[in-house]
């Protein structure tokens, strides 16, 4: 237990001194696309290491929205940098969160919740990957809060990080492209926006439907 809480307080510490760090490269207070942008554009080479750290950070705290950190790389970096940079920010947060939580609370969740089948060592690996794949899809749910909670369950790590990778590159692509092409392309951009969103809330209802798809005997290995 101690050993958790030592593993805890350094986690903390070590965002609260990054955090400072990116106060002390200028960040701004608000995170508005326009101001973000301009700052970054003045970090020359550093500003894809910056935004991956406050993407990273805003994963792990939770509260700290995304959404304009992702916009601000389309803008500054393009379409197809700014959603990787983006997207490497987010994976490596959300594994922080996924790792913070297994190493301190499986356990302690384990012993409370000994007949939950999510829980459980042999619980389904192939159930656990699709929800994390689908609850990532759909941008109603805490990007942190199901991090926290992947990292509870039995799913394996690997499954986590594809499934976590796999299903924020949608929103992930939609919301670069609005800080990049929006002001060019305000119209495109909607439709585009609108067929993703189409695209994610059919998936589930495709898992449903076909069962025995290819992708879903992929996920049973």
């Amino acid at each position: 237990m101690a050993l958790k809480m030592v593993v805890l307080a350094v986690l903390l510490v070590a965002l609260a001194a990054l955090w400072w760090l990116l106060q002390a490269q200028g960040m701004p207070n608000t995170l508005s696309v326009e101001f973000l942008s301009t700052w970054l554009r003045g970090q020359g080479a550093v500003g894809p290491a910056l935004l991956i750290l406050m993407m990273t950070i805003a994963v792990v705290v939770g509260p700290i929205p995304t959404l304009p950190i992702s916009a601000t790389a389309g803008m500054v970096y393009g379409l197809v940098a700014g959603t990787a940079i983006a997207a490497s920010g987010a994976l490596i947060g959300a594994l922080i969160a996924f790792m913070l939580a297994r190493f301190l609370g499986r356990d302690w969740v384990r012993q409370r919740f000994t007949d939950n089948p999510v829980l459980a060592q042999e619980a389904s690996q192939r159930v656990l990957t699709i929800s994390i794949l689908v609850t990532r899809l759909i941008p109603i749910f805490s990007f942190a809060l199901i991090s926290y909670a992947a990292g509870v369950t039995a799913i394996r790590t690997w499954r986590y990080a594809l499934a976590t990778l796999v299903g924020m590159l949608p929103m992930t692509v939609v919301f670069a492209g609005l800080g990049h092409h929006f002001a060019i392309h305000p119209v495109l951009t909607v439709v585009a926006a609108a067929a993703v969103l189409t695209a994610m809330t059919s998936l589930p209802w495709y898992l449903r439907r076909y069962p025995d798809s290819n992708f879903l005997r992929c996920l049973r290995r």
